[in-house]
């Protein structure tokens, strides 16, 4: 199948159903929450002149998403960066040049801004969007990881060790094998 006339438009309410469908991984659940979490985003970029929730059509027909936002690049470097989150295609109309297409979108975002800098975010499951990502030039900058705060908590606790616990133990546990490391025949 040959490369399709891809269209890229800001997003209307009629277009939730289909973001939702798209985004159903990176969603709140809930009854109808994430459904109006879509419907206040898409409502948002009317006043936001610094966010886009882009919708990729092919003959009229809505094939793909990205959120498009400005924002510092992080939060020790103030420079302003146009961060595209969140890039899906339906599975029927990938291959077919709607990824760049949304990309290309993002950047002309940017350009119209003054910002010279672009990235992306992707779900790190998604295999497909990241190597498109590498091919266009984007690399990794940095990683998010994200968990439960109440599993981040339990794991702190099996990691530090307990409080009053003496230092010079751990100062013997690491010289001990230190010397077992040196008294491995290589």
């Amino acid at each position: 199948m040959g490369r399709a006339q891809v269209q890229v438009r800001a997003a209307h309410v009629g277009d939730v159903p289909l973001l939702a469908e798209l985004w159903s991984e990176l969603l709140r659940t809930g009854d109808g929450v994430a459904l109006g979490d879509l419907v206040a985003l898409v409502e948002q970029q009317e006043t936001d002149p610094d966010l886009r929730v882009l919708v990729a059509e092919i003959d009229s027909a809505p094939v793909g998403a990205l959120l498009v936002r400005v924002c510092a690049v992080n939060p020790v470097n103030p420079d302003r960066i146009v961060q595209a989150f969140a890039p899906q295609v339906v599975a029927s109309s990938r291959r077919r040049g709607v990824g760049t297409a949304l990309v290309e979108a993002a950047v002309t975002f940017a350009e119209e801004r003054g910002i010279n800098y672009v990235g992306a975010a992707a779900l790190s499951s998604s295999r497909d969007a990241n190597r498109f990502f590498a091919r266009i030039g984007l690399g990794p900058r940095a990683v998010l990881r994200i968990a439960t705060t109440s599993a981040v908590r339990q794991r702190l606790g099996s990691v530090r060790p307990a409080r009053g616990a003496d230092r010079r133990h751990v100062d013997r546990v690491l010289a001990a094998r230190r010397g077992r490391r040196s008294r491995v025949p290589s």
